[in-house]
């Protein structure tokens, strides 16, 4: 997380602007198309950035690298299931085989979060 001062105050200049406000007046509606509009937007500083939300089976984590251009030189998704399921081996380790599925079923696993 970076360190300093933290504002609270919304800037739209990294951030889509309301849809009421793009829906009822000329100037939302130019600004919304210039953000998502290719070869226009934003440009991000150059350097890594790690933020982790919390979701309902655990921590979800995004780490984004960026070069200074407009898309993202690298982002990778950490998510939730994937570390849950990292433990399973060593939970199974010394119970018989039909335990694994309840075992596997008492740590949550989301499948689609374990393609990697």
């Amino acid at each position: 997380m970076p360190t300093g001062d933290v504002s609270i105050d919304p800037d739209f200049g990294f951030s889509l602007p309301p849809k009421d406000e793009v829906y009822n007046s000329i100037e939302g509606l130019i600004y919304h198309f210039e953000v998502t509009m290719p070869n226009r937007g934003m440009n991000p500083p150059v350097g890594e950035a790690y933020v982790a939300t919390e979701s309902p089976n655990g921590e979800l984590g995004y780490y984004i690298v960026s070069d200074g251009n407009r898309t993202p030189y690298r982002v990778r998704t950490r998510p939730p299931s994937l570390i849950n399921y990292s433990i399973f081996s060593k939970l199974i380790e010394g119970h018989m085989l039909s335990d694994a599925p309840a075992i596997l079923g008492s740590i949550n696993i989301i499948a689609g979060e374990l393609d990697r």
